[in-house]
């Protein structure tokens, strides 16, 4: 079965998912009012879509995802052309790191708004 939504917490819900629809010629499919009086935009496609929280208070840094239990590593999309896809992210002023270019396909790394590492990947 495919993955419907992933939520996680970011500073400012509406700038990331404008950001990510400029990327991933993605749609906004819900925004609102949510949990403990925050707000949330999920952002993506028809079957699935990201979930952009913010719970209306200050928030924490995050550490090293990388060795920390249940941490966030990086969130992984799918494109058609990738070559076009990292001059959209150069665009917006992210910088591509951490190319590979192996079976099952191409991909690079950014890591985006509140240092949530997202994974570009081609199978083209």
């Amino acid at each position: 079965m495919p993955l419907e939504h992933v939520n996680y917490t970011v500073t400012d819900p509406i700038a990331t998912a404008t950001l990510l629809c400029e990327i991933f010629d993605w749609k906004i499919r819900w925004q609102g009012e949510s949990m403990s009086s925050g707000q949330s935009v999920h952002v993506g496609e028809k079957d699935s879509y990201l979930a952009l929280y913010n719970p209306n208070k200050n928030l924490s840094e995050a550490t090293n995802s990388y060795s920390q239990k249940g941490g966030l590593n990086h969130i992984g999309v799918v494109v058609d052309d990738l070559d076009a896809t990292e001059a959209k992210v150069k665009a917006q002023g992210y910088i591509p790191h951490q190319y590979g270019d192996y079976e099952p396909g191409r991909r690079f790394y950014f890591d985006g708004p509140d240092g949530i590492e997202i994974e570009v990947v081609s199978y083209a």
